[in-house]
């Protein structure tokens, strides 16, 4: 059997690679040990969105991007990604002040193009009563501007049924045993359907997200990587105690925690802890369920949810190994290759949920030099997605 790209990994960085290579013309085969989206891609806090936060670190270029990739998907899956409104209460201990907020949210529009959906406004003090007991004690201020919410799972399928209306196959078990990688093909190895099986690519794309250390181990000549750790980040699901949106400070450390409705439920997250184990060993933790239900009722003291009436969620991100607290590092995708001149294996690590999509049109550029020149069907930037039946 002989493909133009293997892809290892279908979160939602594999199906967007995926996307991307077989509209552009070429074979793709994907290898998924689990399920679609069985690991980060449906362990997020399931929003589409700008990343407000990453202007405290200056990454303008990342929000930028992340804007523009909102504004398409808006249009691209209108089923799956829905605007939401957030609020965002400010009170006089709070570490980021009212004017900061301001500023912030005006960066924000100005970075998106003055795109209509970053418009943003405070809220009168006689609106507050109606934010669901929201607590007014020392409150200064109350900002309401507008990010956009998803199914993670179900857009990672969408965006993998959409690569497999072209010329790409789906193997799910399909557990990868190995590569050699010569200075024409890859030659890779996996395990599926009860057997051991090959396949000739041009290229071998490593996008296991977590397992992406493990995966490239298994490379030979093996290619050189970046240090990273990976970093774990908890959700709790609890009934459905707020029927609006929230983006709160956290009282112990000031980093923020959003409080979303979601499918019925509120989801109350994320943290943001250094995880040891292997990656299937990902686990809320106790002190994580603390942590959240405690900003949860520092922000609603009415509230008394129960952490047995919470189900958790946890993904791990895997971000550069830096001196830095994990809430401060880079979060921009990082694109490693064998060979910069003409690479044959290209592993992905990191990245965004919002900007797979921008993140596998930089794939495929780096690829360009290693893949022949083949007819493209169509664009990502106008490929519809759509709910997988």
């Amino acid at each position: 059997m002989q493909v133009d790209v293997v892809i290892i990994g279908a979160g939602i960085q594999g199906a967007g690679v995926a996307q991307a290579a077989a509209a552009a013309g070429y074979k793709v085969l994907v290898l998924e040990k689990t399920a679609a989206a069985a690991g980060t891609s449906s362990q997020s806090s399931k929003l589409i969105h700008g990343g407000l936060r990453y202007l405290e670190s200056a990454q303008f270029s990342l929000v930028r991007e992340s804007l523009q990739e909102r504004a398409l998907l808006l249009q691209l899956a209108p089923d799956l990604v829905k605007l939401r409104d957030l609020h965002i209460p400010v009170y006089r201990h709070s570490k980021r002040r009212p004017f900061m907020i301001g500023a912030g949210l005006c960066l924000y529009r100005l970075l998106s193009g003055f795109d209509s959906n970053t418009r943003f406004n405070r809220l009168d003090r006689n609106q507050w009563s109606h934010l669901e007991g929201l607590q007014e004690r020392h409150l200064l201020q109350v900002f309401r501007y507008t990010e956009a919410q998803t199914d993670d799972a179900a857009l990672t399928r969408a965006v993998l049924n959409s690569a497999c209306s072209f010329a790409t196959e789906v193997h799910i078990p399909a557990t990868f045993t190995g590569a050699e990688i010569s200075p024409s093909h890859c030659q890779v190895r996996y395990h599926s359907a009860g057997r051991e099986q090959q396949v000739q690519a041009q290229v071998l794309v490593n996008c296991a997200g977590p397992w992406a250390p493990q995966v490239n181990a298994l490379i030979t000549p093996q290619p050189n990587l970046p240090a990273v750790d990976l970093v774990q980040g908890a959700h709790l699901l609890l009934p459905p105690l707020l029927q609006q949106a929230f983006y709160l400070e956290s009282p112990t450390d000031g980093r923020a925690v959003f409080a979303l409705p979601w499918q019925g439920q509120l989801l109350l997250g994320t943290t943001e802890t250094l995880h040891q184990g292997a990656p299937e060993e990902a686990r809320c933790l106790p002190e994580e369920m603390h942590y959240l239900l405690n900003v949860l009722t520092h922000y609603f003291p009415h509230l008394n949810p129960s952490p047995e009436d919470a189900k958790t969620l946890a993904g791990l991100r895997v971000l550069p190994q830096q001196g830095k607290d994990a809430f401060n590092r880079p979060r921009e995708v990082m694109i490693c290759t064998d060979n910069e001149s003409q690479p044959r294996v290209l592993t992905v690590m990191g990245g965004k949920l919002t900007t797979y999509r921008a993140t596998a049109e930089r794939v495929m550029t780096r690829l360009s030099a290693s893949l022949p020149e083949r007819k493209a069907h169509a664009s990502t930037r106008t490929l519809e997605l759509t709910w997988p039946e």
